[in-house]
């Protein structure tokens, strides 16, 4: 695995290398014994401008490096050659980057950029869907957030921390409508959910204390 990732970082002056190694085999000899030189090269030139070394980046966000993440993303200078999906991926990592750092616009911006190339898998457009309901509930656009995590909860979530994550939004955008019933609601779909990250408990546990005063 890390040699695979240490080719992945090193792909393009590796490529580079191979090619001119091979035109001066061909310049010394003939085409055929430089082709496997040419041949290589090529599809690791290729593969670091197609594929992009954002599978280096796993590493880091394991990590909790965003730094080293965010560096590996800024190391793509020409992110339009990416192969759809993973442009997709790239835009959304940078719009994840863009949140953590209180960059609500960048964020929206990068986020919509992915979400319009499509998502590989449903979860995680509904996550982004998601995320993107967060940006709005930090702009204060609760219509707009309401919208995006209404249409996260249709298209699916990839875990129960997310799921309920999107309901206590909802019970939120709800509670500030004075839409009482609909808050109870999604309130208890979040609490059923039993989620453990402890900043979701830490919410269910604040909105507990409103709850039981609701009308409706």
């Amino acid at each position: 695995m890390k040699f695979y990732n240490l080719v992945i970082k090193y792909r393009l002056p590796l490529g580079i290398a191979l090619v001119l190694l091979g035109a001066l085999a061909n310049y010394l000899t003939s085409f055929w014994p430089s082709f496997p030189l040419y041949f290589v090269g090529v599809i690791l030139i290729f593969g670091h401008f197609f594929f992009g070394p954002l599978r280096l980046i796993q590493e880091y966000m394991e990590s909790g490096d965003m730094e080293g993440a965010e560096k590996v993303l800024n190391s793509i200078k020409f992110p339009n050659l990416l192969y759809k999906p993973i442009r997709s991926v790239y835009y959304t990592l940078k719009g994840n980057i863009a949140m953590m750092k209180q960059d609500f616009d960048g964020a929206e911006k990068m986020m919509k950029k992915g979400l319009d190339l499509g998502m590989p898998m449903k979860e995680a457009e509904g996550a982004s869907m998601l995320q993107m309901g967060m940006i709005a509930m930090q702009k204060n656009d609760l219509k707009q957030a309401e919208s995006y995590i209404r249409q996260a909860i249709r298209k699916g979530l990839p875990d129960k921390e997310n799921e309920a994550a999107a309901y206590l939004q909802m019970c939120s955008i709800m509670m500030n409508k004075r839409e009482f019933r609909a808050a109870k609601d999604f309130f208890r779909k979040a609490k059923a959910l039993k989620p453990t990250t402890p900043q979701i408990v830490d919410q269910i546990k604040q909105i507990e204390k409103y709850i039981p005063r609701m009308p409706g």
